[in-house]
């Protein structure tokens, strides 16, 4: 897979807390030179990004980031304000307190909401691995695919650790027909996005692929 293939699966992130407008601009700028998959921002930066560069490429915002631990109907409501804005994929966190209270279908409920509300844009349901047992993350890998999402992607950033090459190994044997992966959380060198992308991954969210590989 040459360099620019590789580019076409990322999501080119900034979600810095302290993430400046020049910041966001550089990274759209550097998304539309490149053809990233998409950009993946704040979702306080979604309208003013739709504005300036809607036309060249796509957006994804982030709900119930990084912690997850939001009212379904605030994830929904947010969902919803970031579509309205011009987001065309949302990544969701899910509820990590449903996880270990083994309810499994209101994760699952939660998921077919949010889908709900944004239609026909994409879902990436956000499961966060470095804090699930081996039998949580084959129970999320169904979660994911019965509320509908189009994505299950391992990781925040935010956590105490990222993407795993185990990890996708698992999602593949248990994930539905037609629901791909993302891989996100310390995906840094180019070594790294072509094995993500190797085994399977559909879309590697990082926020150092253009340095890794332009």
């Amino acid at each position: 897979m040459t360099n620019g293939e590789m580019l076409s699966h990322i999501d080119h992130t900034l979600l810095a807390p302290c993430a400046t407008w020049p910041e966001i601009q550089q990274l759209c700028e550097e998304a539309i030179q490149y053809k990233t998959a998409s950009v993946c921002i704040p979702s306080s930066y979604v309208s003013r990004v739709a504005e300036e560069y809607r036309s060249n490429l796509v957006i994804c915002t982030v709900i119930g980031f990084p912690l997850g631990y939001q009212s379904t109907a605030g994830k929904i409501a947010e969902a919803k304000c970031a579509v309205d804005d011009g987001a065309g994929e949302i990544d969701m966190v899910i509820n990590l307190g449903d996880v270990k209270n083994k309810d499994f279908d209101r994760i699952t409920r939660e998921i077919a909401s949010v889908k709900q509300t944004i239609g026909d844009k994409v879902l990436k349901v956000i499961v966060e691995t470095c804090y699930l047992t081996k039998a949580e993350k084959i129970e999320l890998c169904r979660c994911v695919t019965a509320g509908g999402a189009q994505y299950i992607k391992t990781s925040t950033g935010f956590g105490t650790g990222g993407a795993s090459l185990e990890d996708i190994e698992l999602f593949k044997q248990f994930i539905g027909d037609g629901v791909k992966i993302k891989a996100s959380g310390g995906i840094r060198t180019a070594a790294d996005i072509q094995a993500y992308l190797d085994i399977g991954c559909d879309r590697v969210g990082s926020s150092s692929a253009i340095k890794a590989l332009a």
